[in-house]
């Protein structure tokens, strides 16, 4: 069995998008339920809020795209203390594809990026 895991296997979708049955394996990588979404709406399989960034680390990266770059590399560094949960989302996206939902506006600029990056190990 490869290792290997295809770009396609995982994607990024906003919490506010409808879900598809191509979304696969829908998880919320966000700390933070997204304001004015139903469970129902939301249609996850899993929430993984322990991954998501440190409350110091999204308060202080404020969505700002100037601090984007260290926010990165702060993040990864978080997300490699939990190694066991990088692990799952990996395991996921080896078995089929998986969603990675989040709430930011900023569709550039935001944790799931980084997380899929890791994911894929890029």
């Amino acid at each position: 069995m490869s290792t290997k895991i295809a770009a396609a296997n995982v994607m990024l979708k906003r919490a506010y998008e409808v879900s598809t049955s191509d979304d696969g394996t829908r998880i919320l990588v966000d700390r933070l339920w997204p304001r004015g979404v139903s469970k129902e709406a939301a249609a996850l399989d899993e929430w993984m809020k322990d991954i998501a960034p440190s409350t110091g680390l999204r308060k202080w990266f404020g969505h700002d795209p100037a601090r984007w770059e260290e926010f990165r590399r702060r993040y990864t560094d978080e997300v490699r203390q939990k190694p066991d949960l990088l692990n799952r989302l990996r395991s996921l996206a080896r078995q089929g594809p998986i969603t990675l939902v989040y709430s930011a506006h900023d569709e550039t600029h935001n944790d799931a990026v980084v997380l899929r990056e890791m994911v894929l190990n890029r």
